[in-house]
């Protein structure tokens, strides 16, 4: 369980604190506006009605105790920069900020954010992504190259094994683990063998990804 400070409480807010508290974790919520907060009452260990762009109402929070803070404002990115520079000034331990907008995140990162979230890129790159290819059932961005992807088994590859494909050699891809048609996960080895219906999860560059699989 980590102490989770979460600043902003509009549609992005509201559903990571619904996550934060499914994951167990302490929330202190905070959002200039009254409705929000109260709406947010039920969800959250805490919640305060206050300015985070104000040093003073900022230090009554003690960030520097919280495991990580997240300035999740949308609406106002000056207030989500200057509320993302205070709370680094103040001595916040990480700072997770969102971004609407490629210029936000870059200024974000200048300007004390440890970590950017870009919700609208990464659900559009996700759906694009999915919807548009026929292997590729999902994937996780690592960073700007790499990501994994969960990718559906080519009914040629069924028979072979792990080894004999060798995609790690031709196309620079790893192979994590394959996910049966039952659900159930398991380890690779070169001698594991490919069946139809399987899943594998593959760590690698797109650009890989789409030469191995002929995308």
């Amino acid at each position: 369980m980590k102490s989770v400070l979460l600043i902003g409480l509009g549609r992005f807010g509201r559903n990571l604190a619904e996550k934060l508290k499914e994951l167990g974790h302490q929330v202190m919520a905070v959002d200039i506006r009254e409705e929000r907060v109260n709406d947010i009452l039920g969800i959250v260990t805490d919640a305060q009605i206050g300015d985070s762009t104000s040093e003073t109402f900022l230090r009554t929070l003690g960030v520097n105790n919280y495991d990580v803070c997240f300035v999740a404002i949308g609406e106002d990115f000056q207030s989500s920069l200057e509320t993302t520079s205070l709370l680094k000034e103040l001595g916040a331990r990480k700072v997770v900020a969102r971004a609407s907008r490629e210029v936000h995140r870059k200024f974000l990162l200048r300007n004390g954010a440890d970590e950017v979230v870009y919700p609208a890129k990464q659900v559009a790159d996700w759906a694009g992504l999915r919807y548009t290819t026929d292997h590729v059932l999902d994937f996780i961005a690592l960073d700007e190259e790499y990501s994994i992807y969960e990718l559906a088994v080519p009914a040629e590859w069924a028979g072979k094994t792990v080894g004999g494909m060798d995609i790690r050699r031709k196309y620079n891809l790893n192979i994590l683990t394959l996910r049966g048609s039952d659900g159930r996960r398991m380890a690779v080895d070169s001698d594991t063998a490919f069946y139809e219906g399987q899943t594998m999860f593959v760590l690698g560059r797109w650009k890989d990804v789409q030469k191995c699989f002929h995308i």
